[in-house]
């Protein structure tokens, strides 16, 4: 089976090298030459609305999918001409601005921060005096990993970050004072069954992901159930197939959606040497028409990410139970470069060899 994927960085590159064992190959659509994935298959260079090179990228493929979520909704429509598009780009839709995304987590049985839409300093103005200090003034689209947000800490921080962001279309959001920052990640197969990995922990710095456990503790029971049914009704409301993550904050026993992404996730990197079935194979498998099956963490696993900084294998690999993954990228200050995980035999053990690599990875 021959699979097209939009974008080509190294969530594309670990989904073709959990799908080749399948007997898959793989084409890739993305405008920066010679990206990441390449290495797994044929990349075609071409902006992601050029009609020339979205025909050379997917005549042939039985099933296209994107590895982020912020490739044009109008590219993933015109090729279902092709082939069939998963998820849906219905998906893309609903995430790509916080706003629409927020209103339609609310609107599936999902409680989220409170938030208001800004198009004027007046209406900064206005949402402040509903919403409260601190918040976070953002970017309705295209910011991720901390770019295009500033957070308010007293009303003369309002017109600066005003300045700053103006130009767009803008949310501002309750700063969430949380006990902890989770994850889910689900699959869901072509016929609608839909399967769950546990609850991971996430650490986040300067608004990137540095760390993740797997699996997260002491998630009480009613959250547990509240996140998974949203996730639910996400994927039944848009008929949904492949994988799905939404994160989360922890208040106690309360439950927050902060944001849902419709694709693999940095935070189910663990699952490659941690899980049965990694989520790269899981979506493989879902859009392919494969059974998913029941997702578990077979080792507890502590996931380190690297920002900037591509450490010596030598020294990672002589801890026990370490795996190193890089994705071909230059060194670049804030840049993701690789992750390890520390698949171990207990959450303890690996919490120790953890600590060990976490000078290597800048933590």
């Amino acid at each position: 089976m021959r699979i097209g994927i939009l974008g080509a960085g190294q969530l594309g590159r670990m989904l073709a090298l959990a799908g080749i064992p399948l007997e898959c190959e793989f084409r890739f659509l993305d405008p920066v030459p010679n990206s990441p994935a390449s290495v797994a298959g044929v990349q075609t260079a071409g902006d992601y609305m050029d009609a020339e090179a979205q025909k050379r990228f997917a005549e042939g493929c039985d099933a296209i999918t994107w590895e982020f979520e912020n490739v044009p909704v109008e590219a993933a429509r015109a090729l279902q001409k092709y082939a069939p598009v998963y998820p849906a780009p219905e998906a893309l839709e609903a995430s790509q601005d916080r706003w629409t995304e927020k209103n339609f987590l609310q609107s599936q049985g999902l409680s989220t921060p409170r938030f208001a839409a800004v198009n004027s300093l007046d209406d900064l103005r206005q949402a402040l005096r509903e919403i409260g200090l601190p918040s976070v003034l953002k970017t309705r689209r295209m910011g991720y990993d901390g770019r295009g947000q500033r957070v308010l800490r007293c009303e003369e921080d309002a017109a600066a970050a005003w300045e700053q962001l103006q130009g767009s279309p803008l949310i501002l959001e309750e700063f969430v004072k949380f006990d902890r920052e989770v994850s889910l990640i689900c699959a869901r197969e072509r016929g609608g069954r839909v399967f769950f990995y546990p609850f991971v922990e996430n650490l986040h710095r300067e608004g990137i992901l540095r760390r993740t456990i797997a699996p997260a503790l002491h998630v009480p029971e009613g959250c547990m159930q509240a996140a998974r049914q949203g996730a639910e009704s996400i994927m039944q409301h848009l008929n949904y197939t492949g994988v799905l993550s939404i994160e989360f904050f922890l208040q106690g026993a309360n439950l927050l959606a902060n944001e849902m992404a419709p694709r693999v996730h940095n935070s189910g990197h663990w699952s490659i040497e941690g899980a049965n079935v990694s989520q790269f194979e899981a979506h493989i498998r879902a859009i392919t028409g494969l059974p998913v099956g029941e997702l578990r963490v077979e080792h507890p696993s502590v996931m380190l990410n690297l920002i900037g900084i591509k450490p010596a294998a030598a020294q990672v690999l002589q801890v026990p139970c370490a795996h190193l993954h890089l994705y071909g990228k230059q060194e670049r200050p804030g840049r993701k470069l690789g992750h390890i995980t520390i698949a171990a035999g207990s959450l303890e053990e690996a919490e120790a060899a953890a600590r060990i690599l976490e000078p290597l990875a800048g933590l």
